[in-house]
């Protein structure tokens, strides 16, 4: 088989269409989340802070030399992606639950008998048995 009849039978298969929609519909998504922690989340979360921004918070592990720059750990940058990263993920926790409330739970069957007793010897068998496997009595 030529690379390409292999390359289209491995892309054609359902499981990785199925992937890359949800690739998709997973970067959608993600800028609705971002614009709901952006735009809604955060402005009162910033007057309720008063405005603190952690992002200039630094140690200097070694100062800049000539045309060589400083060496720095922003530990403020890392603070303000991680306080990000949890708004964002309450945020997708409180859709899901949501989204969660609106499907409608699939209704489960009751399930009848599976077994009956014979007449005759009074053992249990099949509800589909046509004769007892027990005493061989014919069955209706």
């Amino acid at each position: 088989m030529s690379l390409f009849k292999e390359f289209k039978s491995f892309a054609m298969r359902g499981n990785v269409v199925d992937m890359a929609v949800g690739i998709i519909i997973g970067a959608a998504f993600g800028k609705i989340i971002s614009s709901l922690v952006n735009d809604v989340l955060m402005p009162p979360l910033g007057v309720l802070i008063g405005g603190m921004d952690f992002s200039s918070l630094s140690v200097t592990v070694k100062e800049a030399v000539a045309d060589h720059p400083a060496v720095v750990i922003k530990y403020g940058m890392f603070i303000n992606i991680f306080i990000d990263f949890l708004i964002v993920a309450f945020a997708i926790f409180m859709i899901i639950q949501a989204m969660n409330r609106l499907v409608k739970k699939p209704e489960v069957a009751p399930v009848g008998p599976t077994t009956k007793e014979c007449p005759e010897c009074l053992m249990v068998i099949p509800i589909n048995a046509k004769r007892c496997g027990h005493c061989t009595t014919a069955l209706q």
